[in-house]
């Protein structure tokens, strides 16, 4: 990692950096990761049948794969998708049940799933929580796109959920500004090392 990543830096400063990164990685690159993540997605051991996981589409630079979906789906999870809402708040959350079961978002690009919306504390049930991220460091604080829904969301879960954030392994970085609402993620997975456990 480059020295200039150890310098202290204000959120929205290394929200700049690490977008401006992302920007770079060519698709083909992109496709390579995903292929990755999915993997590890694959190999995940706390991913049981019959338990609720919460995924995501990925949107836009954030790392993964829909093919992520099918994996958790066909090893019998019961996986939830986000519903960004139409006001500022807590994420809504959605059973996806295949590709089928995806519609269009407020966002160009952005797909949420069609079904019934089963309210922001579904995120209660889910044995593990997969988090699309900006960047995490070692100590578990994640830095999202900026706009607060995962915060609002991430104080609903259980005390024992898995927290997993996704980033690429350059977004692993020794510390980020940490404030006191923060949730901090329990791991981490990047498509080159697959998972890294944080401290709880």
């Amino acid at each position: 990692m480059a020295a200039d990543h150890d310098q202290p830096r204000t959120k929205a400063e290394w929200r700049r950096l690490l977008r401006s990164q992302r920007s770079s990685i060519l698709p083909e690159t992109r496709e390579l990761e995903g292929r990755a993540i999915t993997k590890a997605v694959a190999s995940l051991p706390m991913v049981l049948p019959g338990k609720s996981v919460c995924c995501y589409v990925p949107f836009g630079s954030e790392p993964g794969s829909p093919d992520m979906l099918e994996v958790l789906h066909d090893a019998g999870a019961r996986v939830l998708l986000p519903i960004v809402p139409a006001e500022p708040g807590a994420l809504d959350w959605a059973l996806y049940d295949g590709p089928d079961s995806l519609a269009d978002g407020p966002l160009p690009g952005l797909l949420e799933p069609a079904g019934r919306r089963l309210g922001p504390a579904a995120i209660s049930d889910a044995s593990q929580v997969l988090i699309p991220a900006v960047g995490v460091d070692h100590a578990g604080v994640r830095l999202g796109r900026g706009a607060g829904y995962y915060d609002r969301s991430l104080p609903l879960t259980a005390p024992k959920t898995d927290l997993i954030a996704i980033i690429r392994d350059l977004e692993l970085v020794p510390r980020l500004p940490a404030e006191g609402h923060d949730v901090r993620m329990t791991a981490a997975l990047t498509p080159g090392t697959g998972l890294v456990m944080l401290p709880r």
